[in-house]
């Protein structure tokens, strides 16, 4: 185990968050709050750490797999732990563990809040809240390899075990230019939000924070009845830039080099718009007796749906009053989830299609005995490697959910409430159903269960395997081992 790398990879990521933690100090310094402090000091900290963990360079530089699944993990909890600290210090969230649970459910873009009136919160810990969405969706080790000249040819394994979804490749041959015409490709995306938003009457603050909610597919607002409250101009604004949000972003590279045709032929993609463009017209017709019109029908459904299948977590309507099959629609979203490649979490959409073609397949071999036929994806073979990650994931994801689910239900609140409250914070949407709806939070659960949800946020968050890895006996005996080792 290359534990120096690590370390250093943990130093650069500390000193990242360094750095962006002197942007709410800027939002301080404009506003007059004091709270800004507080911001600087963990900044200060957060840089003496980075610095005094990079100092001394690592003799071998490979970043294999193993290594890249633990520097990512521990990456994304080092990250949490001290993201967490202003929220605490300055009073705003007074138990670190709810802060934590904040932060957690910010940098995972889950968007699950334990805050009663958001209103209430400094605009530099709004800031911070609704940055983290952005810093998270794209991954911070994906910032990280695009700006720090991290040596080594194995660097796509950081890529790998951050970037969601079930196999991750370059766009061009060099990792750091990957890396690069993503984080590209998102910045313009999101600024071009800011600008529409701000265009709809929004105030420059709300526009920009609401945009990395959007971007990040996270869903913290700034206000307790999220987006309900804006005109109907900038709810269509953040409907779109949802579902654009929610696409593999290998198609807005695609693009970018004029291969209009290959993007919008790519299936995931085409799956993806079929099933939203469904579940809108399906809803639609199931609460339009609610609304009264076909206007306020499409645009709340198209909203949530957008929001939900995302697993960005907005909302127009409490849509925990809608018919019942509206509210099993969006659950089943909730599973889901984007494509692969984009900033949504849950399942992903190929994961989905390549299930079901290879149930197709198993069908036809019980008609056909003889017959061999491959599963095609994207008009490419589907490899056995492939499939067996796939079957492998899902395993993984429904013994988690399922121990998730009886922990939780030990604070015996209604079946809805803890059904989807896992489903929520697993597939990073952030709104369930019943106690945890829209309208409402998760402040009320104990301190176990969020820390249930949090797990539950950071394995969905990183595909699962990274997280579960820093459990594993042989893993964490090397990290023993080798850090013995140094400082013997």
């Amino acid at each position: 185990m290359n534990s120096s790398m690590i370390r250093v990879i943990l130093g650069h990521v500390l000193r990242i968050e360094a750095a962006f933690l002197m942007l709410p100090c800027l939002v301080a310094l404009i506003y007059g709050e004091r709270n800004g402090y507080i911001y600087l000091i963990t900044a200060g900290f957060c840089a003496l750490m980075g610095v005094l963990m990079t100092f001394r360079k690592p003799r071998e530089s490979a970043i294999y797999l193993k290594e890249g699944c633990v520097a990512t993990a521990l990456s994304w909890i080092v990250l949490s732990l001290f993201g967490a600290l202003p929220f605490w210090l300055t009073g705003e969230i007074p138990s670190y563990i709810d802060s934590l649970f904040e932060t957690i459910s910010g940098f995972t873009t889950t968007g699950a809040s334990i805050v009663d009136r958001v209103e209430e919160l400094s605009k530099c810990s709004l800031f911070w809240r609704s940055f983290t969405h952005w810093l998270g969706g794209m991954g911070v080790l994906v910032f990280l390899l695009a700006v720090i000249p991290l040596s080594g040819g194995s660097n796509i394994n950081l890529m790998r075990a951050e970037s969601p979804g079930p196999s991750v490749g370059k766009l061009v041959p060099k990792i750091k230019s990957s890396a690069r015409i993503l984080y590209v490709i998102y910045f313009f995306m999101t600024l071009a939000e800011m600008i529409l938003l701000k265009l709809g009457g929004m105030s420059f603050f709300e526009a920009i924070t609401l945009s990395f909610g959007t971007a990040g597919t996270g869903g913290f607002g700034v206000l307790s009845d999220s987006i309900a409250s804006y005109s109907h101009y900038c709810q269509w604004v953040i409907t779109v830039f949802m579902i654009l949000f929610g696409i593999n972003f290998n198609a807005y590279y695609f693009i970018i080099l004029g291969k209009i045709k290959q993007a919008f032929l790519m299936e995931e993609v085409r799956w993806y718009l079929g099933i939203v463009l469904v579940a809108v017209t399906s809803i639609s017709f199931n609460i339009y007796s609610l609304y009264g019109n076909v206007s306020d029908t499409i645009r709340n459904a198209g909203f949530q749906v957008a929001s939900i299948i995302t697993t960005t977590g907005y909302a127009t309507a409490d849509f925990d009053l809608w018919p019942m099959t509206s509210k099993v629609i969006l659950v089943m979203l909730m599973f889901v989830g984007a494509c692969a490649g984009s900033t949504g979490g849950g399942i992903k959409v190929s994961r989905i299609v390549i299930m079901f073609k290879t149930v197709k397949k198993e069908l036809k071999t019980y008609i056909h005995p003889k017959s061999i036929k491959k599963i095609m994806f994207e008009d490419k073979p589907v490899e056995h490697e492939v499939l067996r990650a796939i079957n492998v994931y899902l395993i993984t994801y429904i013994i988690i959910f399922f121990a998730s689910l009886l922990i939780v239900s030990f604070e015996n609140y209604d079946f809805g409430t803890i059904f989807t409250a896992v489903v929520a914070t697993f597939n990073n949407i952030g709104p369930g159903l019943s106690m945890v709806g829209p309208t409402r939070n998760f402040a009320f659960f104990g301190d176990v269960s969020k820390i249930v949800l949090m797990f539950d946020m950071l394995a969905g968050r990183l595909e699962l395997f990274p997280l579960l890895i820093l459990f594993n006996p042989h893993v964490i005996k090397d990290l023993i081992l080798t850090g013995r080792k140094r400082h013997g």
